[in-house]
């Protein structure tokens, strides 16, 4: 039986958010967005933070009435590559693999973070009801 190894499954699940993002970030125009969810008060925002040729780094933040339910993602958005990576969350990154981890981090942390993307996107397409575009 053929297995898939943790990094086709890792790109895979990067590949799949990058087509999530593009389709609340607008790469021609690369304006920041911000959604409401539910009826709430509650927010998803996208600001961009630098943008190249190439890549963009942004900041994702869901924004909350319950201040205590608020998070942040720092993104890495390949362009070219068309994949999306979770730089940090909660402005946490990631130990590197040289350096012992510590007991607060899993070993898959950087795997979880990005499915933790997935889904909060997925709940942003059944939750979001208007887009609010800002000009960079």
């Amino acid at each position: 039986m053929k297995t898939v190894s943790k990094t086709s499954h890792f790109l895979s699940v990067c590949s799949a958010n990058f087509k999530r993002l593009e389709k609340v970030i607008d790469l021609k125009t690369l304006n920041d967005v911000e959604i409401l969810l539910n009826r709430d008060s509650s927010k998803a925002k996208f600001k961009i933070i630098q943008k190249s040729n190439h890549t963009l780094i942004l900041d994702a933040l869901y924004v909350s009435p319950n201040e205590i339910l608020e998070f942040s993602f720092r993104l890495h958005f390949y362009i070219d590559a068309e994949m999306v990576e979770v730089i940090s969350y909660q402005n946490e990154k990631p130990v590197p693999f040289f350096i012992k981890r510590p007991m607060s981090q899993s070993v898959d942390e950087k795997f979880q973070q990005n499915r933790l993307l997935t889904e909060w996107l997925e709940y942003i397409f059944e939750n979001g009801m208007s887009p609010k575009k800002y000009f960079v």
